[in-house]
């Protein structure tokens, strides 16, 4: 007879992450950092997938002794194949929530996964959003519109570019003396704090708590999704 048979008053297990990234790794190390440090609790990174191969965020996971798969565009003659692939390593991990951190491929999300991959924009979307804006293309345009305020946004990815609903918000003033690399720190610093804490909100709550942000009206545009996140 095993030592321990589950029961109904079992707490849940840790909220299982795939984390989605294609260079630096900016936005994954912090989330390992406040994981380990106990900031983030209840959660746990089940795989790090990256379109390339040799970037900084690859080693972050290896350091981290994360669970790495590296998925290239390339290696795949469709967009399609490239996307299964994705969730193909997606759900041999048992993830349950999947977290972009700076993935700059199109993949497109199967419906399993609907409500259930988050995006982090470094603006106040829906401004600034669409393809080609990520990085300092963001924050150039931020200053060239003469925009009194920027920030980030965390969101629902869907099939469009930095498109979904959004969950969360945070704003950060712009200076009349800023240049694009003062306003990139002053929002990735928002970014280090927004992100965390709404995924500790789906630690908390469960996946599901994402679907209230869900509209029911449809949209249309290019399809594919693009992580803007650092």
């Amino acid at each position: 007879m095993p030592d321990h048979c589950p029961t109904n008053q079992d707490p849940p297990g840790p909220l299982r992450l795939g984390v989605l990234i294609s260079g630096g790794g900016t936005t994954l190390e912090n989330l390992v950092e406040r994981i380990a440090d106990g900031r983030l609790a209840g959660v746990q990174i089940a795989v790090v997938i990256s379109s390339r191969g040799e970037v900084r965020g690859c080693g972050i996971a290896r350091g981290a002794g994360l669970p790495l798969r590296i998925v290239r565009r390339r290696e795949h003659a469709t967009l399609e194949g490239f996307s299964q692939a994705i969730a193909a390593a997606l759900d041999a991990a048992g993830v349950e929530l999947v977290v972009m951190a700076g993935f700059l491929c199109l993949w497109r999300i199967p419906a399993r996964y609907a409500a259930r991959v988050l995006n982090i924009h470094p603006a106040l979307l829906p401004k600034f959003g669409g393809q080609g804006m990520y990085g300092m293309h963001v924050h150039r345009a931020v200053l060239a519109a003469g925009e009194g305020e920027s920030g980030c946004t965390v969101h629902l990815a869907d099939d469009l570019y930095d498109h979904g609903p959004i969950v969360a918000q945070r704003r950060v003033p712009v200076l009349p003396d800023d240049t694009p690399e003062t306003l990139a720190a002053r929002v990735a610093t928002a970014e280090r704090e927004l992100y965390p804490e709404v995924i500790a909100q789906v630690a908390r709550h469960g996946v599901r708590w994402l679907e209230q942000f869900v509209s029911p009206r449809a949209s249309s545009g290019p399809r594919g999704t693009r992580g803007s996140a650092r």
